[in-house]
């Protein structure tokens, strides 16, 4: 009996679960009512996986506000497939207290989801709940002839010829899952240390110190930093805000009336990071009156004309100038549009001068410092990016004091509609975001400054950083920061630019930072075999894959006709874990192209009776 054709779908959190809820809204047009195996493999539940599994702390928030997620297509979406329309994270929570959903959540969540308003910023164990609800929904959805089977267990390798069926070694089983198609959605994983990780691991080992490497914070073992003793930590952005709520809150100190009250139980944090700042808060206010026209300077055009060209790209050179002039016009133009009182020349006649001018050239500079009368009002893409640079204080406690100034002044200004130029620069980002990652993989600064600027932390949490660092609980180190182990002493110390002189002596040494999703350096046997089997890699460690529809790309270039990935580890990388309603998300028109893909290929592989055992 020939059996039916098979797709395992390796990793079962976001990504992997919008990848089944295209295929549900594809299946019928592509695939029929055929018999089809779906084989979800991954450790955790899936719907939400390892980051978004339900069992984390109720401390740990989500980064997006309730209204701002959804994991459902609309118009605004470039996609092949259909529109399936579905409650963004806030309306699914009014349904839920309407009685229209009944989600399998423990009563805790259910509590919360009953709090819940769209400007609310969701506990990471409420978007498992909602994350679970989307997977079995899209389950629900599916033709009878698909049947699904969970293995909640780890994916070892995939192997098979190029042009039979797949074989997918998992952790606990004798016998291989086989599949005419994978597709690789495992998210974030383990690394390797590095040389430099590896140095101080075994730095900390001789002198019986604390060294915690790059890792998802809710999964570090925070009980080995004790009670009073100075902590210094490497790495400023979100996975650092995570470290300082458990570290505080998570050990019995309490915010009050715009004060903590410590517990006594907690560590003192001497942070640090390349820029010295924390990542700019989450802008506080909604979308009022026209938007800026987007894509402008950086549509598929351009993005077709880059990739015309022979030979790698250069991001700064190639690319920047035209990400720069983009975003410099989404500011301008709600500046000249929503606070004209603050410009000098007609909103008509700067449009056309700005649209005419190169990139980064003295013409362009000239105009805007003529058109727009206050520097405040100008968009300086390089101040945003290092705010620290040639800053030098005399002492630690000065730049206490200037910290906690720039992060007051930047949540009043993130908080402010009289500078919502700021949020129009936020939608610039996404429109570019969704523009660049079909150059693949242009490597990691413009990552890094997309989440600095885009992708920060909710206003309240930078209240609390304030707290804590008027109660002594963190201090700041400054930018450029470096940590260097002292033999004799048996101790870390780090050192700033920002305030010369100064250092800082600890046993313990926490790197704030998810580890690098570079192929090179992954923990994950099912990677490392990709990897040494021939899979593309790109300079930067990612697994290539073809932009079109996610197939891996082996190292001549060739699409495998079997393989297919999504996610950060490739060069099919999107914007956030989650995304925005009505902002054309590129991470739905990927889980799209490759679902689509995918039902094709195993449409004709039955139709043509070629499966092969």
């Amino acid at each position: 009996m020939t059996p039916a054709p098979s797709i395992v779908v390796i990793g079962g959190g976001p990504r992997g679960t919008g990848v089944i809820e295209r295929i549900a809204a594809n299946a019928v047009e592509l695939y029929g009512d055929r018999p089809l195996d779906l084989h979800v493999v991954d450790p955790h539940p899936a719907g939400g996986g390892r980051i978004w599994r339900p069992d984390q702390s109720p401390l740990l928030w989500m980064n997006s506000m309730a209204e701002d997620v959804t994991m459902f297509t609309d118009e605004t979406v470039e996609l092949a497939g259909p529109v399936v329309a579905g409650p963004a994270l806030d309306a699914w929570a009014e349904d839920v207290r309407a009685g229209r959903i009944t989600p399998d959540a423990d009563p805790a969540v259910l509590a919360e989801i009953h709090g819940l308003a769209g400007a609310d910023f969701p506990t990471r164990r409420l978007q498992s709940a909602y994350l679970r609800w989307t997977y079995e929904r899209a389950l629900a959805a599916l033709p009878p002839g698909i049947t699904v089977h969970e293995h909640r267990t780890t994916a070892l390798a995939v192997t098979g010829p190029r042009g039979g069926r797949q074989r997918v070694r998992l952790q606990d089983r004798p016998e291989p899952l086989l599949a005419d198609l994978v597709v690789l959605t495992v998210g974030h994983l383990d690394a390797e240390q590095d040389p430099e990780q590896q140095g101080l691991a075994d730095f900390a080992r001789r002198h019986a110190l604390v060294h915690l490497p790059p890792d998802f914070t809710a999964d570090s073992d925070l009980d080995a930093l004790r009670p009073g003793e100075p902590v210094i930590v490497r790495g400023f952005g979100l996975a650092f805000v995570d470290l300082m709520v458990l570290l505080t809150e998570g050990r019995g100190g309490r915010h009050e009336n715009g004060e903590y009250l410590p517990s006594g139980r907690e560590p003192v944090l001497y942070v640090g990071s390349r820029r010295g700042v924390p990542y700019h808060a989450k802008i506080g206010y909604p979308w009022t009156g026209e938007r800026p026209p987007l894509p402008q300077h950086l549509g598929p055009a351009w993005t077709e004309q880059l990739l015309s060209r022979t030979g790698p790209l250069d991001f700064r050179r190639d690319i920047w100038p035209a990400v720069a002039k983009e975003l410099g016009h989404a500011h301008y133009h709600r500046l000249f549009t929503a606070h004209p009182e603050r410009t000098a020349l007609a909103h008509e006649v700067f449009a056309e001068k700005y649209a005419a001018a190169d990139p980064g050239s003295p013409e362009l500079a000239g105009l805007i410092a003529e058109a727009v009368p206050g520097p405040a009002d100008r968009l300086d893409l390089d101040a945003l990016d290092r705010p620290l640079d040639g800053v030098r204080h005399d002492s630690p406690e000065a730049f206490q004091e200037a910290l906690r100034a720039h992060i007051t002044a930047d949540l009043a200004r993130r908080h402010d509609p009289e500078h919502s130029e700021d949020l129009a620069v936020f939608l610039g980002l996404l429109s570019a975001y969704a523009q660049l990652i079909r150059l693949g993989d242009i490597g990691s600064w413009w990552h890094g400054f997309f989440s600095y600027l885009a992708s920060g932390p909710p206003g309240p949490r930078l209240h609390q950083l304030l707290a804590l660092s008027r109660a002594g609980v963190v201090r700041f180190l400054g930018a450029d920061l470096t940590v260097e182990t002292d033999e004799e002493q048996g101790l870390f110390r780090a050192r700033s630019a920002t305030v010369p002189g100064a250092r800082t002596e600890a046993r313990a040494l926490v790197e704030a930072r998810l580890p690098d999703p570079s192929l090179r350096h992954t923990a994950s046997p099912l990677l490392r075999a990709l990897r040494d089997g021939g899979a593309a890699i790109t300079d930067d460690g990612l697994l290539a894959v073809d932009p079109a529809d996610s197939r891996v790309l082996d190292d001549e270039g060739r699409p495998h006709p079997r393989r297919l990935a999504l996610g950060p580890f490739t060069t099919a990388r999107a914007g956030g874990a989650f995304t925005r309603p009505r902002t054309g998300g590129p991470a739905f028109r990927q889980n799209d192209a490759a679902a689509r893909a995918a039902l094709t290929f195993l449409r004709d592989l039955s139709c043509r009776g070629l499966l092969v055992s």
